[in-house]
């Protein structure tokens, strides 16, 4: 068996999100606290009690959400733990603020660090003021998706005000832009198959050029942090490739709020690798459904509860179990 761990994306967040295990995982519930701690404010208490329109702003989900996928990947390690089974996975990897979580994981940020910078990484978005969203595209490939923003052609005069934001699967795909240029394209997106347009609830048009003064921001923030390198490597969303060197890492981040999140080519390249188990920590399991999609004959795990941790805990340990008869 070969492992990779998935951290959940923005979108995941849901009121109530780690408190039940939370209060069943003494060692989710120390990294809640341990986030509160470095934020300054209770991270946990929004997560777990809301409101959902506070939990919502970006500003507030980008911390709340790595605090809780660093809890459910620390459940994970302890209940792997009081079996004598250790968590070594080969890769990891999350999608778009995930990436944040899997760079704890991988032992390149402390938790604190992660959160502080996530926090600054919401406040800068939220303040953009670029008058743009995103929109997911549902029932074309990516192909399709750039023949028809390619069409479009260039409306504002600025040469970014439509791109490709996230390739998540097969026939799901993201596009940002400016908001007149979202709202022509529409009808060109169904004249072209598509099932479904779908405005996502966002404040602008993330992982697009547009963002590229945000990244630039963002990066002057990395001073505060420590950085190591990855063990093990993390899956880039710009690249799609492992790194390991905490320059590239910081340097793949800066460029990340304003490139596609590149999550087909990632989860195919972990798969090319070896990777043959992927193990999403987070609320929800988006990202395992979309693995399903990318790649077949893979397994995937969840942890996000007491029951999804149990499940993931005996599937690992009983696949160990098995290995070693």
């Amino acid at each position: 068996m070969s492992l990779a761990l998935l951290f959940s994306p923005q979108g995941a967040q849901v009121v109530g999100m780690g408190h039940e295990l939370a209060m069943a995982s003494p060692a989710a519930r120390a990294s809640f606290m341990e986030a509160d701690a470095a934020l300054g404010w209770p991270a946990s208490a929004l997560a777990w009690e809301g409101p959902a329109k506070r939990l919502n702003d970006t500003r507030q989900t980008q911390p709340c959400l790595v605090a809780t996928s660093v809890a459910c990947l620390r459940a994970l390690e302890e209940a792997l733990a009081t079996r004598g089974e250790p968590l070594a996975p080969a890769r990891v990897a999350g999608h778009s603020v995930g990436e944040y979580a899997a760079l704890v994981a991988a032992g390149v940020l402390s938790l604190g660090d992660a959160v502080r910078l996530v926090a600054r990484r919401g406040e800068l978005m939220a303040d953009a003021a670029i008058d743009g969203g995103m929109v997911a595209v549902i029932g074309l490939d990516r192909n399709a998706v750039t023949d028809v923003v390619a069409a479009a052609g260039d409306g504002d005069g600025d040469g970014v005000s439509l791109v490709v934001a996230n390739d998540n699967a097969p026939g799901q795909v993201v596009v940002s832009g400016t908001r007149v240029a979202l709202r022509d394209v529409r009808l060109a997106f169904r004249a072209a198959g598509a099932k479904r347009v779908l405005e996502l609830k966002v404040s602008g048009p993330f992982h697009s050029p547009l963002m590229a003064d945000v990244g630039r921001a963002l990066a002057a923030a990395f001073g505060a942090a420590s950085w190591r390198d990855a063990r093990p490597p993390v899956v880039s969303n710009v690249t799609a490739e492992a790194v390991s060197d905490a320059g590239e890492i910081r340097a793949l981040l800066e460029r990340q709020v304003s490139s596609p999140v590149e999550w087909v080519r990632s989860v195919r390249q972990m798969v090319a690798d070896g990777v043959d188990t992927f193990v999403e920590c987070g609320p929800g399991s988006a990202l395992s459904g979309m693995v399903k999609r990318i790649a077949g004959g893979v397994r995937t795990l969840h942890v996000a509860d007491s029951a999804s941790l149990a499940a993931t805990v005996e599937a690992l340990a009983g696949t160990r179990a098995r290995a070693a008869v």
